[in-house]
């Protein structure tokens, strides 16, 4: 019997090693996995490599990751938002390394990991410090960076609905880039509001498919 649901955070987050490239769902306040980041910080893993959107604001969420030193280089498109202390304040110190990646672009390097592709061009930054180092092309008379597959060995991430075999439902906003990152993980951790009976969720509002999902543990939380 299939079935992926966790009883606790403590499980859901359990066996995630110091030094692993963990994908963390979030826009701004929206989608962020609060449950499954205490987990983390609370089991004590460090050394991570952190694939998010933007570097955490005040003192909660990935800035907690960051305020206890436990990670080691983040990978995002927005690491200064107004509060964003911990991220400077490490930044500033040479405590933390940064990988800038224009928003579009990560995400479709998550889903280039996801799909199993090599990778892909794309106009964006090509003319920029941001392609230093990589293969360049002029393709349809546009000069276009490669840029290569970006893989997680955990995602962490949220939905509003999952039944026993994994299958999500997410919440507006909420769904920012959750389905990329669970393709893109080894191994897929989600924190839902609301578990259901198998046939209860709408096929057509199915967005995640049980198959890219590993655990599932139900905080109750609204999103």
């Amino acid at each position: 019997m299939i079935d992926k649901l966790v009883p606790s955070v403590d499980e859901a987050v359990k066996g995630i090693e110091d030094g692993a490239t963990v994908l963390i769902g979030g826009f701004g306040f929206s989608g962020v996995p609060t449950a499954l980041i205490d987990g983390l910080i609370e089991q004590g893993t460090r050394d991570l490599t952190i694939v998010t959107n933007n570097a955490g604001v005040g003192d909660t969420d990935v800035a907690a990751l960051l305020r206890k030193r436990r990670v080691r280089k983040i990978v995002c498109s927005y690491p200064r938002s107004e509060g964003s202390v911990w991220f400077e304040r490490l930044y500033k110190a040479g405590e933390l390394e940064l990988e800038l990646i224009p928003q579009g672009t990560m995400s479709e390097r998550m889903r280039a990991a996801g799909a199993g592709l090599g990778g892909f061009f794309t106009p964006t930054g090509a003319d920029t410090q941001l392609a230093r180092g990589k293969e360049t092309r002029v393709l349809n008379g546009r000069l276009q960076v490669f840029e290569t597959p970006l893989r997680g060995d955990v995602a962490l991430i949220r939905a509003h609905q999952a039944d026993r075999w994994g299958n999500l439902v997410y919440r507006s906003a909420a769904r920012n880039f959750g389905p990329t990152m669970a393709m893109a993980a080894k191994l897929t951790v989600v924190e839902v509001q609301e578990v259901v009976e198998l046939g209860a969720l709408d096929p057509e509002a199915v967005i995640t498919p049980g198959i890219f999902v590993d655990r599932v543990v139900c905080v109750g939380v609204a999103q």
